[in-house]
């Protein structure tokens, strides 16, 4: 299977994404704070789904949990296996975080609406990770997640 298939562009491909995602790492989750900014409300509307919401906060540093759970400053410090890790970042600062997402192996990344990062994927993607770019995680899990 060539690297190309795990950039996921189609509607089925991304169908397949959101039913798998039953543990999601938000990098760059905001706190509740800020709740009127999507890296806050859309990983709480995935909480109140039934979704293992795990955060991952790049900034306030003296904060231990949001939304009541423990918060982990890197993606491979999270325990367990993660489905999908919904990225909250500028594109520009997408390239610090790859490594540590290969690290931690999750099934898929996800990267909110309006972030794109083609090299960024392009090595997600060779490392078998699946790939989904500009999309709305909230958006797709309220088409398709809804059990």
């Amino acid at each position: 299977m060539s690297w190309e298939q795990n950039l996921v562009e189609d509607e089925a491909g991304v169908e397949r994404v959101v039913k798998s995602a039953r543990r999601v790492a938000v990098l760059g989750m905001k706190t509740e704070q800020q709740s009127g900014q999507p890296a806050f409300y859309v990983p709480d509307y995935l909480a109140r789904a039934g979704v293992d919401v795990v955060p991952v906060p790049v900034y306030y540093p003296d904060v231990t949990h949001i939304l009541g759970k423990p918060v982990f400053r890197r993606l491979v410090d999270v325990p367990g296996e993660v489905d999908l890790v919904d990225v909250f970042r500028r594109p520009q600062d997408i390239d610090a975080h790859v490594d540590d997402i290969i690290a931690k192996k999750p099934k898929a990344v996800w990267f909110q609406s309006g972030i794109r990062n083609d090299a960024a994927a392009e090595k997600l993607a060779k490392a078998g990770i699946q790939v989904v770019q500009d999309r709305c995680l909230m958006v797709d899990h309220r088409r398709y997640g809804a059990r």
